[in-house]
């Protein structure tokens, strides 16, 4: 055989090898305790879906690995002995980055039978095995997956039962119609400041757009109402956030850029042998250059930069320590055109500058006493800094001073808890936090008939929280749970005290079907600007201060089915009474802390205001399954408040009712080299309008400024809201990499939500403003 035949046939091996080569990756984890968090050796992970099947058990650590799994969707299942078994259902493995996950095994209470659990992990079971009502998981998958998420938990949880976006510029949530600060974040089990780039001084749970990166995040939990215990300082809501942790075995890293700008993150072992590891990542966008494109964001040059991270030190006798933080830094700023005949409208004659800084950095260490105890305590800085200035353009084209604000509040968090273990049906956990809070505010106007620079905030100085808490569950068997907790806060600032019980109890009717009832009382302190303005009461600052805490009683009924393997229905009922909201002082003011949504208005207030709750949502929803996945979410309810006139007043989030679709198809991978995935992902999105305040049309031209009707609050109804959402995406695996592509259309038909009504005085008009247009995100992605 001569040398150029023998090249020949090498070629066509080669080449009929790579074409048949199937893709793999490796699929690793820990299987642990659902409540002591222990390793568990000796568990049987198994693939269910290759052929021949894979598996592999865990090492005395809890560790298990599987290698040469073929990339893709795969179902796995994981078995012990006294356990309950547990099942994850579409675990997807791609070739640029390896498989890491943590399985929870539940304790059997009979531990002699075999007792054998059919069905998948499911998104409305929450990994706090104490939260039994109005909570579930969300993955990062499906803050990649949904449409207009863009990685963003708060755009994601739009999708859910009870959950409505309040602004589309923003990723502010309301709740069951409550205000969307309401809303309380933590991270790896501590709070933890707002984490968004833009945010408001008024605005404690919502921004522009989400610091954290979806590269960070692990599987989460979501509640929306009457939450255990160990959650304070909410009226309506929980994102109680876990962070992944890097890979311990090798480096890995991402390249993400688009239309929002550039995603750097990488991962991976301290060095060899240990198994600790680091993950990092870095972002970098300039909004303004999607207004290059022809969308209409607005005329300010916006920019923000964050910076992400979670170290895992574990160690052989002192536990696990893990060093984790974030950083955004954000700005706008915006210059008027030196030549009014170009002013058009009164905003146009306006310089201003705004900066919204946010960073945390937290110390978590987690101890394991023995197989049924453990300790976790936390440490966390957070700084929050927002600057605002503004100056107006006299016909000289100088500028004046109009109006600034400067609010700097930085908080630490020093908490510790206990989690114990008596058997397979009772565990108690416990804890107390301390927080420390340092603050310097202040707020200043012009006012036009003095000609004058006026304060209308300013306060400076410190307080504290003290937060305790002990929950005990109880499994009366294999159908029953019943969990009961008690959380005591005391507020440093006015020395409130405030004694909360909570309760829940779940029964499993079936093995498909569910109902669970739950009960809280919940308390949650105000924006700190609330208790620091000038009122026309008193000018020292000193009247607000006594404000309590506002609270509220939370009641939520549930029954849950799984109609099969993947999809189920959920109906829910729920019912929430607000009391001690502050409200202003006069008995013919209409005035009420929850419809404040942006900014700290000058106020004198007392707690003599209350507010109830009241709906029914229902959510049908199918996991992935055949590679299609739904989730129909429905919501009836009433919101409404009263102050100290005796009238009741809807609120201003008070749509009274919203249906939301979110759908998804991806083609199945072919099983051979360069395998390609193609996903369309749409989002409908139909609810009632905001109510907004009706505005004195003569009072506003008389005073060249818009000027509302007090009179008659949140009277006015917007129109019907309706949007839709849709993305597309290709991802191939090819070698050691997956790419993705996804184009992101957000309002895909560009339809003008009404957002609100104000006077223009330079044209002597009212105008109507609208949410945001439609805007196509289009980026890159590459996992290596």
């Amino acid at each position: 055989m001569n040398l150029k035949l023998q090249a020949t046939i090498l070629i066509l091996m080669l080449t009929g090898w790579c074409h048949g080569q199937v893709l793999t990756q490796t699929l690793r984890g820990t299987v642990i305790d659902k409540v002591t968090h222990t390793p568990l050796p000796g568990a049987i992970v198994v693939i269910t879906d290759t052929d021949p099947l894979q598996g592999t058990s865990t090492d005395v650590n809890g560790v298990f690995k599987i290698t040469n799994v073929p990339v893709g969707k795969h179902s796995l299942k994981a078995t012990l002995l006294g356990y309950t078994e547990s099942y994850f259902e579409n675990m997807v493995v791609n070739a640029g980055k390896e498989s890491v996950i943590t399985i929870l095994l539940e304790e059997q209470i009979v531990q002699h039978q075999v007792v054998e659990v059919s069905g998948t992990r499911e998104k409305n079971k929450p990994l706090n095995e104490m939260s039994l009502v109005s909570a579930r998981t969300f993955s990062v998958e499906e803050t990649q997956r949904f449409a207009a998420a863009v990685n963003d938990p708060a755009r994601m949880a739009v999708s859910f039962a009870g959950v409505m976006s309040t602004d589309d510029g923003n990723n502010l949530i309301s709740i069951r119609g409550n205000n969307p600060n309401g809303l309380l974040w933590r991270m790896e089990g501590a709070e933890i400041p707002n984490p968004n780039h833009f945010s408001t001084p008024g605005n404690t749970a919502g921004g522009g757009i989400s610091i954290l990166s979806s590269q960070l995040l692990s599987t989460s939990d979501f509640m929306t109402g009457a939450f255990p215990a160990e959650y304070n300082n909410a009226l309506s809501g929980v994102f109680d956030l876990k962070l992944r942790k890097g890979n311990n075995e090798k480096r890995e890293n991402t390249i993400q850029a688009g239309f929002l700008g550039i995603d750097l993150a990488t991962e991976g072992p301290f060095k060899r042998g240990y198994a600790g590891s680091y993950l990092i990542n870095y972002r970098y966008s300039t909004l303004s250059l999607i207004g290059k494109l022809g969308v209409n964001i607005g005329d300010a040059t916006t920019n923000f930069q964050d910076l992400s991270f979670n170290a895992f030190l574990p160690t052989t006798k002192f536990g696990n320590i893990s060093l984790f933080g974030f950083g955004g830094l954000s700005d706008q700023n915006f210059k008027a055109k030196k030549d009014s005949s170009e002013w058009q409208f009164d905003y146009n004659t306006f310089d201003w500058k705004f900066i919204s800084n946010t960073g945390a950095v937290g110390l978590t260490h987690v101890f394991n006493i023995n197989s049924s105890n453990y300790i976790k305590t936390t440490i966390v800085y957070g700084n929050t800094t927002k600057e605002y200035e503004a100056n107006k353009l006299d016909l000289n084209y100088e500028p004046r001073f109009w109006y600034d604000e400067n609010f700097v509040d930085t908080k630490i968090t020093v908490g510790t808890s206990i989690t114990s273990k008596f058997n397979s049906r009772s565990s108690l956990k416990s804890g107390i936090n301390y927080q420390v809070m340092q603050f310097k505010q202040s707020q200043n106007s012009f006012q036009p008939i003095t000609q004058q620079k006026q304060n209308d905030l300013s306060g400076d100085g410190n307080t504290s929280m003290i937060q305790s808490y002990a929950q005990f569950a109880y499994r009366a068997n294999e159908r029953a749970t019943v969990v009961t907790g008690l959380s005591i806060n005391h507020f440093g600032l006015n020395n409130e005290t405030s004694v909360e019980p909570r309760a829940s109890v779940k029964y499993d009717i079936t093995e498909r079907q569910s109902l669970s009832v739950g009960y809280g009382l919940h308390s949650q302190s105000h924006p700190l600007g609330v208790y620091f303005v000038k009122t026309n009461i008193s000018n020292d600052t000193t009247y607000n201060k006594k404000l309590k805490m506002s609270k509220s009683h939370h009641l939520v009924l549930s029954y849950d089915i799984m109609l099969n393997r993947y999809l189920h229905i959920k109906p829910e009922l729920y019912y929430q009474h607000l009391y001690d909201v502050p409200v202003g002082v006069s008995n013919t003011s209409t005035y009420s802390l929850l419809n404040m949504e942006y900014v700290v208005d000058a106020e004198a207030l007392a707690n003599k205001g209350i507010g109830k709750n009241t709906g029914m949502e229902i959510t049908l929803e199918q996991y992935m399954h055949h590679n299609f996945y739904f989730l129909l979410a429905g919501s009836l309810y009433d919101s409404k408040y009263k102050t100290q006139d005796g009238k009741w007043y809807n609120t201003r989030f008070n749509t009274n009712y919203s249906l939301t679709g979110t759908c998804g198809y991806e083609t199945k991978p072919k099983a051979k080299r360069g395998q390609r995935v193609f996903g369309i992902n749409a989002k409908f999105v139909f609810r009632g309008g905001l109510n907004a305040n009706p505005i004195d049309r003569e009072a506003s031209m008389a005073a060249d400024e818009t000027v509302y009707d007090l009179t008659r609050p949140f009277s006015v109804k917007q129109k019907d809201y309706f949007r839709i959402d849709t993305k597309f995406s290709m991802k191939r695996n090819r070698g050691s990499r997956t790419t993705t592509w996804s184009l992101d259309f957000q309002n895909t038909t560009n339809r003008k939500n009404v957002y609100g009504e104000y006077y223009e005085p330079k044209t002597n008009t009212f105008k109507t403003i609208y949410q945001t247009p439609l805007i196509p995100i289009l980026s890159f992605k590459v996992d290596f």
